[in-house]
């Protein structure tokens, strides 16, 4: 039991690694069938980070505006993660904006320069994440919105691994190692992982995140196979992103419309 409990710390400690810019102890055995595995804390990862977040922004909001706080806590995010999920949805707009063809959008993702579809989104973005956290502040405390949003959004990244081909070079890129299908079992641990902090809402709102993510991410399933056949690691980082963006947007329009969000104030 201990040496089992043992490596799943350390598949956790290569998750963390591989998606974000923590340390983890320099003893962690590594492979590329570990790192696969690893794939299973993506959302775990994504709680650790949204509560990072939620502890700086908490911080913060002691002695500065909340616009300010929000400000300073999307640094320290992208400060933490490498930008690495910005990165992919950056290279992705630029791969399937730029080319006709499949083969023409995968290149144009390998190119690690950045073109104006990937500019404009990349600022688009940010912006967006701004202006919609800063809109939250006046309507309800953001720190399990932190938690909820890096969580739920990793987990509909990874659960596309499950059941698409990847179309990348396995050779070349970044995203190798997470590349193989998922069991059964880690998908379900990743749904667990991202459903609990939505139990923190209301019912409703609950819910409402729930089925609403479900059908964004089988639609950029779908919208991801006619472009470019399949998925690559920019691909899961663009979900990650934009799944991430949507929670905030659907939590900010049940707050406009003087909805209590938090659990047990339908």
């Amino acid at each position: 039991m201990i040496s089992r409990i043992r490596e799943q710390y350390q598949l956790f400690c290569l998750a963390l690694s591989f998606f974000s810019r923590l340390p983890i102890p320099s003893s962690t055995p590594y492979s590329e069938e570990r790192m696969n595995r690893a794939g299973r804390y993506f959302a775990l990862v994504g709680a650790l980070l949204g509560l990072l977040c939620a502890l700086v922004f908490g911080w913060l909001s002691l002695f500065l505006p909340g616009n300010i706080a929000v400000l300073l806590t999307m640094a320290f995010s992208l400060f933490l993660t490498g930008a690495f999920h910005e990165d992919g949805l950056t290279d992705m707009a630029d791969g399937i904006g730029g080319g006709m063809i499949h083969e023409r959008r995968l290149a144009i993702m390998k190119d690690s320069r950045i073109g104006t579809y990937g500019a404009v989104t990349l600022a688009m973005a940010l912006l967006a994440k701004y202006a919609l956290l800063t809109a939250l502040v006046a309507h309800t405390s953001l720190l399990m919105v932190w938690v909820l949003a890096y969580t739920l959004s990793r987990t509909v990244a990874a659960s596309l691994i499950y059941d698409m081909d990847y179309v990348s070079d396995r050779e070349t890129s970044k995203s190798k190692p997470l590349a193989s299908k998922q069991t059964k079992g880690e998908l379900r641990f990743l749904i667990l992982c991202g459903v609990l902090p939505c139990l923190w809402f209301s019912p409703v709102v609950a819910l409402s995140l729930i089925l609403s993510v479900v059908a964004l991410r089988f639609s950029f399933k779908s919208w991801l196979i006619k472009r470019i056949g399949g998925f690559t690691g920019d691909c899961l980082g663009a979900a990650q992103q934009l799944t991430e963006l949507w929670i905030y947007l659907l939590l900010v329009a049940f707050a406009h419309n003087g909805w209590l969000i938090e659990a047990g104030l339908v």
